[in-house]
This record gives structure tokens, C-alpha cells and sequence, in this order.
């Protein structure tokens, strides 16, 4: 049974915009691969972390939310312990309150984003 998760990663500063986009690229073909339905993903940029991590205080921030079977989530956070580029990530799995809340906010946005458009 496909349960709905979020993950969170951190990549290193360091890298240049082709860089985390080949990242980013890299984990979403790989939810692919593995029967995982991405339902929707957040570039949040270049942003400032609450403390510093080997020695950096900024990160690139990108999420995914996502529908697959609970034994990919260990194989993830298994290639992303290798990847030498995420210097943190978080893999939560979400409960039926917070896949509504995600659709509602989803939804508002579409919805400013037609009402900008129509302005």
C-alpha cells in the first residue's frame, strides 16, 4: 500500500546551478524508477541554515512530495547518505491531515496564480 511522504534536502552551497539541478534531477528519476508518484515538488532556493553544517550557513533547499511504498523511503535516505552534495535530509511520512492541508494550500495557489493572471 502507497502511503503519501515529504522529503527535504540540503544540498552543499558550493554547487553551481547545473549542479544541483543534475541533484535534483538524479532524485526525482529516481522516485520514478522505483514506482514512486511525485506529487509535487518545491525549489526553495539558496537559503540561510539555523546553524551552521560542515562549516557552511547556507544551503540549496528542494523538496519532493510523494506517493510510494513505505521500503523506498529507506533506500532514499541510502543514496542520499552517499551523495556527497546533501548535507541533510528529512523523510516524513504524512498522516490524511496533512495530505488535505497540502492539497488546500496547492489549490489557494493555483487559484492566486489565475487571479494574478487575469489582472
Amino acid at each position: 500500500m502507497k502511503k503519501q511522504y515529504e522529503t527535504v534536502f540540503i544540498l552543499t552551497p558550493v554547487l553551481l546551478q547545473e549542479q544541483v539541478d543534475e541533484a535534483v534531477a538524479k532524485y526525482r528519476k529516481f522516485l520514478a524508477d522505483n514506482g514512486a508518484v511525485i506529487v509535487q515538488e518545491n525549489n526553495w532556493g539558496l537559503r540561510k541554515l539555523a546553524y551552521p553544517i560542515q562549516k557552511k550557513n547556507t544551503g540549496f533547499y528542494f523538496l519532493f512530495e510523494f506517493q510510494a511504498d513505505p521500503s523506498l523511503v529507506a533506500k532514499m535516505e541510502i543514496e542520499y547518505k552517499r551523495d556527497e552534495r546533501v548535507m541533510r535530509f528529512l523523510t516524513i511520512a504524512l498522516d490524511k491531515h496533512a495530505v488535505a492541508y497540502n492539497e488546500r494550500k496547492r489549490k489557494n495557489a493555483t487559484v492566486k496564480k489565475q487571479e494574478e493572471a487575469a489582472n
